[in-house]
C-alpha cells in the first residue's frame, strides 16, 4: 500500500465512475458483456451492467474450480454447539451445491422463481443460496427461528414456489424447532408454497406433511446435478427482508451483476483479502453481513470462508473466537461490536487469548452498529492488530465508509469509520437539504446514483423505495444515519437521525454520550436513550452494563458516570440520570434496540420487535426505568 493511493483511487472513480466500474467488472467472468455499463430506464432507478448475462454460482464456485483451486478449502463449518467441524474444498461445495440446485429443478423451480430459505448456521443454507443463484431462482433468507407470523408477512411478499427449512437450530442449552414455526406461518399465509424441503438434523426430527414436505437428504441423494443458468445482470439475486416503520417489512432487492462486481473490488481493495486466505465472519445468513461476506464475496474472490454455529461467549467460553481464529488460521475476524463488548464483559483482561497463538492474523473489521472508542480501543491493545470500525447497510450491501487495508491504512480513529470508498459521494445535510458546516452533525445522504452492490429498488414496491429513501432529500440515498466530517475528512456516524435527541433546543448525540459512558472503566456497554421531559422536550437517560466482577455500589458507579458526561460534554447535555441493567436488548444480530426502550421510558405502548433476541429482556428494562422514575404509562 502507498501513501496517497486512496486519493488516487477515489479521485479516479469521480473523475470516471464508468471506467472505474467497468475496471472492476473485469475480475467478473461474464457469458456476455454489457451494453453500457450504468442505465437510468426511470428517473432516480439506476442498473448497473444492463445487457450483460453472467452467473453469481459460477462465478463463486465452478470458475474456482476450473482455474486450479479445486481442492482449496471453500468452506468450513465450525459448530461448537454440536461439536462438528468440516470442510468442503471448491470441488466438493460446488458437486453438493449443483445437487442441491437439481432438487429444485425436479421441485419445479425455475428462473425468477422465489425460494424462501429457513434455516441455522449449517451448510446447508450456504448451499441453498448458491443453488438458488446457480438455477436463476431468487432466494430469500428469514433467520432462523423467526416467529411464524412474521415469517408468514415475508412469504406472502415474495410468495416462494419452495420453503427450505432445517428441523431446529441449536442454542446454548436449547434447542429450537424450526419446522411447526414453519408449519403455523404457512397457515396464516395467504400465499402457499408447492414444496418444503426439510433437513433433518439428529437433535430434532421434524415430522413431514405428505404431498408437500420432502426429506433434504434423500431429495437431493435423488437429484441430478444442474448446470449454472446465465441470467441478466439486472436480474434479482436476493430478496432480504428489513424492517418498516409501518410494520410491513421492507424487501431489499440484489441484482447479480452490480452486487458481483462490488463485493469482488471489496476483498482485496478494501479488506486486504487474498485469494486462499482464510476469512471469518462471525455473522448469520439471515443478516445482510451473511449474504456478502459469509457467502458470496469470499468466495468470489477464492478465499476460503468460515461458517461458525455458536456464540462469542458461552460456546464454551469468551476464548470461542480466539479459538476459531487460531484453530483454522484466519487472518481476518469480521464481526460486531456487541459481540466485542460480550467478550470484553466475561473476560476483561483478554486472558484466555493468551492460550490462542494467532501469528496469521492481520485485521479486526466491526459494523453492524456503532463501535464504542472504548471497545475498539480494548481490542486493538490486546490482538495488536488494526481494528477497522466501517459502515453500511441491509440496503447498501457493502461499505459506504472504511479504513481500506488492502490499498491504504489511515491512521485509526476510534469512533470513526474513516473514510468514503469509490462509488459513495457521501454528503452532510440539514434538514433543508443544504451542506453543513465541517465537523457539524447532520444527515448523511450520498448523492445518486448509488454504485453496483446497493439496492436498485424495494421488492414489488417501487414507490415505498423512493419515499422511503429517495424523497426526503432529492437527488440523493437517505441513511437515515446522522454523523458528521471532521477536518481530516473522517466521517463520524454518531447516530440514527431518530437517536439525535432535541435538549432545550440542542441538537445532542446520544452516540457521543455513549462514547463518554463506555470509556468508564467498571461499563462494558451501554445506551443513552432520549426520553419525554415537559420543560426540556428531551432528556438523555443512559442505561449501562457493568463488567463482570465489579463490586462498586451501582450508586457511586452512576454518580461517577453522570459527571463524566459533564466534563467531557458539558451542562448543555443535562445528562443527570442513569440505571445499571444486567443487558441490555438486542436484535439477533447484535444491534441495541433504543428505539424500543425510548417507548418503554415513555410509558407509551410498543410491539416486541421480531428479531429480539429475548423478548424477557423488556420487562427487566421496564422494572430498572421504573425505579428512576420512567416506564409509568
Amino acid at each position: 500500500m502507498t501513501a496517497g493511493q486512496y486519493d488516487r483511487i477515489y479521485e479516479g472513480w469521480a473523475r470516471d465512475p464508468g471506467a472505474f466500474w467497468a475496471q472492476a467488472a473485469e475480475a467478473i467472468g461474464w457469458e456476455r458483456r454489457w451494453d453500457r455499463v450504468v442505465d437510468e430506464p426511470k428517473p432516480h432507478f439506476f442498473r448497473w451492467f444492463p445487457g450483460a448475462r453472467l452467473n453469481t454460482c459460477w462465478n463463486a464456485l465452478d470458475r474456482h474450480v476450473d482455474g486450479g483451486r479445486a481442492d482449496q478449502p471453500a468452506l468450513i463449518y465450525d459448530s461448537p454447539v454440536t461439536g462438528t467441524i468440516r470442510t468442503y474444498t471448491y470441488r466438493e461445495l460446488r458437486d453438493r451445491v449443483a445437487k442441491v440446485a437439481g432438487m429444485l429443478v425436479a421441485l419445479g423451480v425455475k428462473s425468477g422463481d422465489r425460494v424462501v430459505v429457513y434455516m441455522p448456521m449449517v451448510p446447508e443454507a450456504a448451499m441453498a443460496m448458491l443453488a438458488c443463484a446457480r438455477i436463476g431462482a431468487v432466494h430469500s433468507v428469514v433467520f432462523g427461528g423467526f416467529a411464524p407470523a412474521e415469517l408468514a408477512t415475508r412469504i406472502d411478499d415474495a410468495k416462494p414456489v419452495a420453503i427450505l427449512c432445517a428441523s431446529c437450530g441449536i442454542e446454548p442449552g436449547r434447542v429450537v424447532a424450526y419446522k411447526p414455526m414453519l408449519d403455523e406461518a404457512i397457515r396464516l399465509a395467504t400465499h402457499k408454497p408447492r414444496a418444503c424441503v426439510v433437513l433433518q438434523r439428529p437433535m430434532a426430527k421434524a415430522d413431514l406433511q405428505p404431498g408437500r414436505d420432502h426429506d433434504w437428504d434423500e431429495a437431493v441423494d435423488a437429484a441430478a446435478p444442474a448446470d449454472p443458468v446465465p441470467v441478466l445482470a439486472t436480474d434479482p439475486l436476493y430478496i432480504l427482508y428489513t424492517s418498516g416503520t409501518t410494520g410491513q417489512p421492507k424487501g431489499v432487492v440484489r441484482d447479480n451483476g452490480g452486487h458481483a462486481v462490488a463485493l469482488a473490488w471489496s476483498m482485496p481493495n478494501l479488506y486486504g483479502i487474498k485469494p486462499g486466505d482464510v476469512w471469518w465472519t462471525a455473522s448469520d445468513v439471515g443478516w445482510v453481513v451473511g449474504h456478502s461476506y459469509i457467502v458470496y464475496a469470499p468466495l468470489l474472490n477464492g478465499s476460503t470462508t468460515i461458517l461458525y454455529e455458536g456464540k462469542p461467549v458461552g460456546t464454551p467460553d469468551a476464548g470461542a473466537f480466539w479459538r476459531v481464529i487460531a484453530q483454522h488460521k484466519a487472518v481476518a475476524l469480521f464481526t460486531a461490536p456487541t459481540a466485542l463488548r460480550a467478550v470484553k464483559r466475561e473476560d476483561p483482561d483478554a486472558k484466555l487469548l493468551a492460550g490462542y497463538p494467532i501469528p496469521r492474523f492481520r485485521t479486526l473489521f466491526l459494523a453492524g452498529e456503532r463501535a464504542d472508542p472504548d471497545t475498539v480501543e480494548w481490542a486493538g491493545h490486546h490482538l495488536k492488530v488494526p481494528v477497522i470500525d466501517h459502515w453500511w447497510q441491509t440496503e447498501t450491501g457493502w461499505p459506504i465508509c472504511a479504513n481500506p487495508v488492502g490499498t491504504q491504512l489511515f491512521p485509526i480513529k476510534p469512533g470513526s469509520c474513516t473514510k468514503p470508498m469509490p462509488g459513495w459521494d457521501l454528503r452532510v445535510l440539514d434538514a433543508e437539504g443544504q451542506e453543513v458546516r465541517r465537523g457539524d452533525i447532520g444527515a448523511l445522504v450520498a448523492k445518486l446514483p448509488l454504485p453496483p452492490g446497493a439496492l436498485p429498488t424495494l421488492w414489488n414496491a417501487d414507490q415505498r423505495y423512493v419515499d422511503s429513501y429517495l424523497a426526503d432529500f432529492p437527488g440523493h440515498y437517505k441513511t437515515a444515519d446522522a454523523g458528521f466530517v471532521d477536518d481530516d475528512g473522517y466521517v463520524h456516524v454518531m447516530a440514527r437521525t431518530d437517536d439525535i435527541i432535541n435538549v432545550a433546543g440542542h441538537r445532542l448525540s446520544t452516540g457521543g454520550m455513549e462514547e463518554v459512558l463506555a470509556s468508564h472503566r467498571d461499563v462494558a456497554e451501554c445506551a443513552v436513550i432520549g426520553v419525554h421531559d415537559p420543560l426540556k422536550g428531551q432528556l438523555p437517560l443512559g442505561l449501562v452494563v457493568l463488567k463482570a466482577g465489579v463490586t462498586k455500589p451501582n450508586a457511586e458507579i452512576v454518580k461517577e458516570l453522570v459527571a463524566l458526561v459533564r466534563d467531557r460534554i458539558g451542562p448543555v447535555a443535562a445528562f443527570k440520570t442513569a440505571v445499571v441493567v444486567d443487558r441490555l436488548p438486542k436484535t439477533r444480530s447484535g444491534k441495541i434496540l433504543r428505539g424500543t426502550m425510548v417507548k418503554i421510558a415513555d410509558g407509551g405502548e410498543y410491539k416486541v420487535p421480531p428479531t429480539i433476541d429475548d423478548p424477557a429482556i423488556l420487562a427487566e428494562i421496564a422494572d430498572a426505568l421504573k425505579d428512576v422514575g420512567y416506564a409509568k404509562g
